[in-house]
């Protein structure tokens, strides 16, 4: 027969302790260990995450189950998951408060239509406030809604209902007696968390399990679980009113890829190629170029910002937010070295529009040009760009140049400035090796422009 155990687990943290303890190590509250005595075959029961079929097999005899998908109803969404929604995926869908979280769960509820039987679990609205935002949405699905924080209730709807997609929403109001008194705790997060999702797992539900942030930009509490979903989607706030969908975790798909939404009164739409073009300018203004950028396996145009001013102190300074300071402070000092222009007596900063951060290599030629544009307040025409910029002032090739160059075509752009390219596919090309050839073929086109 199974021996009882008796463990103490801090109220505030989740820390567990085999002796009682008036201070928590782990937190440092005071007075919030509690008594739990588990038997071996529960504590054993319990920590099965999920269970599986127990058989072994061979990796050859396993039938791959990845060709079907439900169809999110959002062009967007299926391609940040890698295709769509896989059957008895785990999804931890995260954003700050108020950006658009359960609108976008509920537009996606609405798009689900015939694929299956929805269960939409609310531990922050009553049914009276749903409804309302579902009436805003203009939203009439057919879905079973359960609000409550058990979660031994939650656990025995879900097995009762047997959706096809579960919404959670949210991770942090779920509540079980078994992990302490307060609600919130990541230990009451971890606990709930595991229930919910070796349940779905079992019975093969597809579940979105949202949860909030902290001030800076974390995932508030539940940081411990990333490791039981199989996709963590973070919702971000971009200008204008675009929101900005991406996955850093993703066991079926690419982590790289953004979807582009933008809020309106009927709800969120999704953000076309064309669409994204209205934000930039077309000619635009000393300080700016246009760069072309390649995440995952689409093509985005975003408009590199820059202000060069003197100095206000002996030191010059590079403030920028949405690039890596230290890479603006490189190309600085590269186009010092071979294109003759000073930075060290001026403070730089850097910005992007519609607030997203830009990593690839292949933005270090727009944001060269952006900087020359804001030291010498020379406007260069729409002209958009795209390669790796090395410290000999070398311009090598970005990748996949081919279909950057297409997409550009595509918006009606009709000058293109990059290295490495085969055909120019109906839009004239400036290509040149060294970055102060690039920028004298620049100024050219700028001369025809104001001619």
């Amino acid at each position: 027969m199974a021996k009882a155990k008796t463990t103490y687990i801090c109220s505030a943290c989740g820390h567990t302790e085999s002796k009682w303890s008036g201070q928590c190590s782990s937190c440092g509250e005071w007075n919030t260990f509690e008594e739990k005595t588990v038997s071996a075959s529960s504590a054993s029961a319990s920590s099965a995450f999920f269970k599986g079929s127990g058989a072994l097999t061979t990796l050859s005899a396993v039938k791959a189950e990845d060709s079907h998908r439900y169809d999110s109803g959002f062009k967007e969404v299926n391609q940040v998951l890698g295709g769509g929604i896989v059957p008895g995926a785990a999804m931890l869908f995260s954003g700050e408060p108020g950006i658009g979280k359960s609108t976008l769960l509920l537009q996606i509820c609405q798009r689900f239509g015939s694929q299956g039987k929805i269960l939409y679990v609310s531990g922050e609205e009553s049914p009276g406030q749903i409804k309302l935002r579902a009436n805003r949405l203009g939203i009439d699905a057919a879905i079973a809604l359960y609000t409550g924080t058990d979660l031994d209730a939650i656990l025995q709807t879900i097995k009762k209902e047997a959706p096809q997609l579960l919404i959670v929403d949210s991770a942090q109001t779920l509540y079980s007696g078994e992990a302490g008194m307060i609600p919130g705790t990541v230990n009451q997060v971890r606990r709930c968390a595991h229930e919910v999702i070796g349940l779905c797992k079992e019975m093969n539900i597809a579940c979105f399990m949202v949860t909030h942030v902290t001030k800076d930009g974390g995932i508030a509490g539940p940081k411990a679980i990333e490791h039981l979903v199989d996709t963590v989607l973070y919702f971000e706030q971009g200008d204008h009113e675009v929101r900005i969908l991406r996955a850093i975790k993703n066991r079926f798909g690419a982590v790289d890829e953004l979807g582009l939404f933008i809020m309106e009164e009927q709800g969120l739409k999704e953000l076309t190629e064309k669409e994204q073009a209205q934000f930039f300018h077309r000619h635009v203004p000393a300080g700016a170029a246009i760069a072309c950028a390649y995440e995952g396996s689409r093509v985005f145009f975003h408009e590199i910002q820059a202000l060069t001013v003197p100095a206000k102190s002996g030191m010059s300074r590079v403030y920028s937010e949405r690039i890596d300071a230290s890479r603006a402070l490189r190309i600085a000092a590269v186009l010092e070295k071979h294109v003759g222009l000073k930075f060290s007596d001026q403070d730089v900063y850097v910005n992007v529009s519609g607030g997203i951060r830009l990593t690839e290599p292949g933005i270090d030629l727009p944001l060269a040009l952006a900087l020359y544009s804001a030291r010498t307040n020379i406007a260069f025409p729409s002209v958009v760009s795209a390669g790796e910029i090395a410290l000999s002032g070398e311009i090598r090739p970005a990748l996949h140049m081919g279909k950057r160059i297409k997409s550009a075509k595509d918006l009606g752009f009709g000058i293109f400035s990059g290295t490495g390219i085969e055909k120019s596919q109906g839009i004239k090309v400036l290509a040149a090796a060294q970055l102060k050839d690039v920028i004298a073929q620049v100024l050219a086109e700028c001369n025809k422009v104001i001619s």
